[in-house]
């Protein structure tokens, strides 16, 4: 056979094998075909809630996706009901729920038989911290003066939006802890969200309420009937937040940062998975995504679905020795 010959077999051969690949890549490229379920495990007006339809609005305004992303609320034991929905769709590329340290800290505390393992992560978008806020009539000027009335009188009620033993617990008893308190002595009032927190506390129902800095900023404007006294960030946000002092100014050495992302339902397929981390990727390049994350007091963290996913077993074995220090591990 001449060299002619070989070369023209050799490409004849090859035109297969391209034709294979070619199909192969085409069928790694997917895209929805109905509406995604987006998810916030609890009621509106919290920071899952906030982070769903902030994002879904962000991709419907800049035209990054086809197909709607349909904000629903799944409430109920601190993030545990919708999980435990979720966990029953395995394989659905669909649907899609906010996450944040609830998903590690509530199944760590024994209130629900799922947990970050159980589903797909999809990417990390932003950080933000705990803030302690306080009616604005209220008599505490600072942190240290609602410390020192807890270490007075520990039945001081301090509520949240997450379960007993999740996010907003576990913040405000770490932050006890460093200020010489027990945890023990916290009397943490759990609520549905953030919002319902604070509402009850606007309603005098407890004397204070600690949540998510970015959550709380659109409720901080001036002539607000609520009031900020600490914040969980090693230094000072910006915003309406500016003014409020970090804990560490006030003599507690402590942060906390409260990480929010995206995951899937379980067993999502790897081309699914492709296409949502590329779609938030994208997300946050934006001018929309920049003005409402620098209006809520974000701080972009993006992490694509693998690092997300060491990420998540990383915090599943602080958090796990947390607990266990502060008593609040489930058996």
């Amino acid at each position: 056979m001449t060299a002619k010959n070989s070369l023209k077999r050799l490409t004849l051969l090859a035109l297969p094998l391209a034709a294979v690949a070619a199909s192969t890549a085409h069928a790694d490229e997917w895209a929805p075909t109905r509406s995604i379920e987006y998810i916030a495990p609890a009621n509106p007006g919290g920071g899952w809630d906030t982070l769903v339809r902030t994002t879904a609005r962000v991709i419907q305004e800049e035209g990054l996706a086809e197909r709607n992303f349909a904000a629903i609320n799944v409430p109920g034991g601190g993030g545990a009901v919708a999980w435990a929905q979720i966990a029953r769709d395995s394989g659905n590329p669909h649907k899609l729920f906010a996450a944040s340290p609830p998903i590690i800290l509530v199944p760590l505390a024994g209130t629900s038989r799922y947990d970050h393992s159980d589903f797909t992560p999809i990417a990390r978008l932003i950080t933000d911290y705990s803030i302690v806020l306080v009616s604005a009539d209220s008599d505490y000027e600072s942190l240290t003066d609602l410390v020192e009335a807890i270490r007075d009188n520990p039945g001081l009620s301090v509520g949240g939006g997450s379960a007993p033993g999740s996010m907003d617990h576990i913040a405000m008893a770490g932050m006890a802890s460093a200020a010489g308190l027990n945890a023990s002595d916290i009397n943490y009032v759990p609520f549905s969200g953030g919002g319902e927190a604070m509402t009850n506390l606007m309603g005098g129902h407890v004397e204070a309420v600690i949540t998510g800095a970015g959550e709380a900023s659109g409720q901080l404007e001036e002539g607000s009937d609520i009031r900020a006294i600490g914040v969980s960030a090693p230094e000072r946000m910006g915003g309406v937040l500016a003014d409020v002092p970090t804990y560490q100014e006030q003599g507690i050495d402590y942060t906390f940062d409260i990480w929010r992302g995206v995951m899937g339902a379980p067993d999502m397929p790897a081309e699914a998975v492709a296409y949502y981390e590329d779609l938030f990727a994208q997300m946050l390049e934006t001018d929309g995504w920049a003005s409402a994350r620098d209006q809520l007091g974000w701080i972009d963290a993006y992490q694509g679905s693998e690092e997300f996913g060491a990420f998540l077993d990383e915090q599943k074995e602080q958090f796990s020795e947390v607990l266990s220090e502060l008593g609040l591990r489930g058996e």
